[in-house]
């Protein structure tokens, strides 16, 4: 099989387009990144409960726009409320790695 001299990894891309890990630039988009994630597992969860926002929300005591933000990758979310809407609407505990 041939190799594509034009092709490089995820993290030489990231590399040339951000940064390399630890500046300003790539660290902005490293947090964006963890957000979007977070946002994609709410959905997700939510969609295989079956439940609308309205109802997630209604069951944590929240507003169904504060998880339409989350869903669509809002910032400045409040770390207690993705704790709350996580166990009190799944079930789940959150588990927070420091790198």
């Amino acid at each position: 099989m041939k190799k594509n001299k034009n092709l490089q990894s995820f993290d030489d891309h990231l590399d040339e387009e951000y940064g390399e890990k630890g500046t300003k630039l790539r660290d902005e988009y490293e947090a964006g990144f963890e957000a979007f994630k977070l946002g994609v597992m709410l959905q997700k969860l939510r969609s295989e409960k079956g439940l609308t926002q309205e109802q997630l929300a209604e069951k944590c005591g929240t507003t169904k726009s504060y998880i339409s933000r989350i869903e669509n990758n809002a910032s400045d979310i409040r770390l207690s409320t993705i704790i709350r809407i996580f166990q009190e609407g799944f079930g789940k505990q959150i588990r927070l790695t420091v790198r």
